[in-house]
């Protein structure tokens, strides 16, 4: 519990900014959900489409610091990696 004002402001810091997170985090996660089940299918039309969001905010949760950069590069790499063994 906290004792002071600026205990009890740096609460409510903590909570907004976990949910602002939260939502970045999911976002990125249900992208890469999509691009793999794409891949999985073998549809390379829209797993291109799916890559590109996945992509997309994977790198904005990077520059946030959500994730790690290598994390972000991490899984760009092995979703471009699946991808092109669908499209060869």
């Amino acid at each position: 519990m906290a004792n002071t004002k600026s205990a009890e402001k740096r609460v409510r810091q903590d909570d907004k900014r976990y949910a602002h997170n939260r939502w970045y985090r999911s976002r990125y996660r249900t992208f890469v959900k999509r691009a793999r089940f794409y891949i999985a299918q073998g549809d390379a039309e829209q797993a291109q489409d799916a890559m590109g969001r996945a992509v997309q905010a994977l790198d904005r949760a990077a520059q946030r610091n959500i994730i790690h950069e290598n994390k972000a590069s991490r899984l760009k790499s092995r979703l471009a990696k699946a991808f092109a063994k669908i499209e060869a």
